[in-house]
């Protein structure tokens, strides 16, 4: 299975704004939906936000107002754009989906993201 590919994570202080971005397979991208995860150190993956094929969003608590998920349908891409970042938000950021046979994508590198204070 082809694996997802994100990108855009870095260093960046806290207060400061970066934008995620992963490219899926069209099975996985055009199924019931898209997500972003972290993986905080010392913690187990967890969800961060939510996108369906329809547009529907959710997010969250920790996220709500400064997180927002996006998709781009002709590039099989979905966006987390991150402002007003915290220290808390530091971790490796992972995307995936489901298809529309519920089938889970195969899970990619995931990009870093550190938030200094």
């Amino acid at each position: 299975q082809v694996q997802l590919v994100e990108s855009g994570g870095g260093l960046v202080q806290a207060g400061g704004s970066l934008r995620l971005s992963c490219q899926a397979p069209g099975s996985i991208f055009s199924g019931n939906f898209m997500a972003w995860y972290c993986q905080a150190p010392g913690k187990e993956r967890g969800l961060v936000a939510r996108i369906t094929t329809r547009g529907d969003t959710n997010y969250a608590d920790s996220v709500k107002g400064r997180f927002t998920i996006s998709r781009d349908n002709a590039k099989n891409t979905v966006y987390l754009q991150m402002n007003s970042l915290k220290p808390e938000d530091t971790g490796v950021y992972y995307c995936n989906g489901v298809s529309r046979d519920w089938t889970l994508g195969s899970w990619g590198q995931g990009t870093q993201v550190t938030v200094s204070s």
